[in-house]
This record gives structure tokens, sequence and C-alpha cells, in this order.
């Protein structure tokens, strides 16, 4: 059987007090930063691993973090993206001694306006909420007063921190590239009401037409989800433009299979473009010209955020944004030639 390594072995090893190396792992002061940085180190090569819920039952907190998403987002679309997310969040926060517990928001708690279970038995000392939701069931949220950070959307009066990826400029990137390439009839797809990453993608293809003096037709503004966040069906014009904006590359993939049943060719006949970079984009065929996010950097900063603010940390509250890269690949044609 193995050996359970302690404080008192670290401190044998380096020849320095178990106080010392106490006040290195808690992060107390009264040891230098070197010597800090040295236990640290030797702690983790030697296999140490603290006693999280003896440090719990001291400072009064859980050392869990909570993050709720819609269930819909992998229920039913299986969105791979928000997993990706999570993952990140859960391998940063291990880093940081706290653990993670997700809890998927159904539509009876929208109904009947129920805080979600880690929120009521206090099994978690802050919030990550991931994927955008209803106002008025996150106002509640936020009337609970635990620390709380939005990921990969914002609300309108910046009351909460938010971590979100630069959707404007993304499209803005994508839709010039589109018109690099000899474009000028340019749909967008995406419901601009549904959430603020969409409205900001629709921004950013919009102000793309605008620097390129390409006039704005409000036909080639598709809606692709109802009230309820889901698919729908797709209405495309009857003028069909020489290339499509998608706000996501799920969206992206599921009109690209619907133009070849039509009979479109693709990209030869109409360019497709997405967002994300994420597993449609690699299964589709051809493959996907998209914008890629940089989940990890923003699944980081969420965790700084939230855990500055559990900390009592004061800081002014508001957007941090996180920039993406176009990845050009083959779905859209030049026609420039």
């Amino acid at each position: 059987m193995l050996k359970t390594v302690t404080m008192k072995d670290i401190a044998t090893r380096l020849g320095v007090s178990t106080v010392t190396v106490s006040k290195a792992l808690t992060d107390k002061d009264g040891v230098g930063d070197e010597l800090r940085g040295i236990v640290k180190e030797t702690a983790k090569q030697m296999g140490y691993r603290y006693n999280v819920t003896a440090k719990a039952l001291k400072d009064g907190k859980s050392y869990n973090i909570g993050v709720i998403l819609e269930g819909h987002y992998i229920d039913v679309q299986n969105d791979v993206f928000y997993m990706k997310m999570y993952q990140n969040i859960i391998r940063i926060l291990a880093k940081s001694n706290y653990s993670g517990i997700m809890e998927l928001i159904t539509p009876e708690m929208y109904t009947n306006m129920t805080l979600p279970n880690i929120v009521v038995e206090n099994k978690v000392d802050g919030i990550i909420v991931l994927g955008q939701m209803k106002s008025d069931y996150l106002k509640i949220i936020r009337e609970s007063e635990i620390p709380i950070v939005y990921l990969d959307f914002y609300d309108r009066q910046m009351e909460v921190d938010s971590v979100i990826t630069d959707s404007v400029y993304g499209t803005y990137m994508l839709t010039n590239y589109i018109v690099s390439k000899g474009h000028t009839k340019i749909a967008y797809v995406g419901s601009i009401h549904a959430t603020a990453s969409i409205l900001d993608r629709f921004l950013g293809y919009y102000r793309s037409l605008l620097v390129n003096n390409i006039p704005f037709r409000e036909e080639y503004i598709i809606s692709d989800r109802g009230e309820d966040g889901l698919f729908i069906d797709l209405e495309l014009p009857e003028d069909m433009p020489t290339a499509f904006v998608c706000n996501c590359d799920e969206l992206a993939y599921i009109l690209m299979e619907r133009l070849k049943k039509m009979g479109y060719r693709v990209p030869e006949d109409i360019s497709v473009v997405g967002f994300d970079n994420y597993t449609f984009a690699g299964y589709s065929s051809p493959k996907l010209t998209t914008v890629e996010v940089n989940v990890e950097a923003m699944a980081l900063t969420a965790v700084e955020t939230l855990i500055k603010r559990i900390l009592g940390e004061k800081s002014t509250q508001g957007r941090k944004v996180i920039s993406g890269n176009l990845i050009i690949r083959d779905s859209v044609a030049d026609l420039n030639h």
C-alpha cells in the first residue's frame, strides 16, 4: 500500500518547517515567492494530495464550482462544443484545488422559477453559466447573491462578469474573406434575437457589407431556431445567394447537406462558412471554412474571474473578449476567375 505523503514529509525533504510548507501550499503570507514555488513543485513531485475537505471545513467553503446550462444544449442538439468547454473548465478547476458540478436547467425549472439544486443546497461557492439563458431566470440566480460568471454570452446591462469570443470581428473576417473571393450575394443564417452571440455575429457580417459597399438585403437574413432555442427548417430565399455565413458549424453542416439534396454543389455553386471550428467543421464535405473559438482561453478566464469573486477581490464588472482565428478550408469558391 502506498504511503500518503504529508506536509511533514515535504518539510523533511526541503529542510524547512511544516509551518512553512503549510503557508506555501495555502498561499499564506510569510513565505517568499521563490520558496513557495519550490515547495509546490516538490509537493507535486512527491505526489502530495491536499486535503480539500479539511480546508473546506476550516474556511467555510465547499471548494466546488457549479456549471449550469440549458439541457437542450446537450440533450437534443448533442452540442459537443459546450461539452468541450465544460471539460476545459473541470481541468482548469483541478489546478486550483476546486471541483466542478454540472446541473442541467430543465423547462420545468424555467416555468416554476426553481433555483438549481446546487445553489439551494449550498453545494458550490460560485456559478459559471454556460450558454445563454432567459434573463428572468438569471435574475433569480443573481438574487441568491452567489458569485457568478457568464460564459459564451453576456447581458446588456453588464450586471455580471462575462467571457465571450470576439463574434463581431470573427464574422467580419469571415465575410471579408468571402467578399475577397468575388462574392456579393451573401446571406446570414441565424435568428438574430435568439442569443447575444448570434446577434454579434450578424453585426460582424453587416459591418463587412457596409465596408465593402454591398447592399443589405433583408431576405438574406434567415432564421435558424425557434423561441425554445431548437433548430427550425430554414426558409431559403428564391433568389439564392452565392454564399451563406452561418452562426455556427453545426448549422453550416445542416445547410450544406440540404443544399446538396437540392442539387447544388458546395462550393462550386454555393459557398458556406461556419463558426466554432469544432467537430462539424471536420465532418463536412468539403471541409468547412470557419472561425476557431479559443475554448481553453475562455474557460481559463471564466474560472480565474470567478475565483477572484469568491475570494472577495473587487474589480469592475464587464465583458472579457477572447479573440479567435480564421480557419480557411475548402467551402468557399473563388469567383474572381
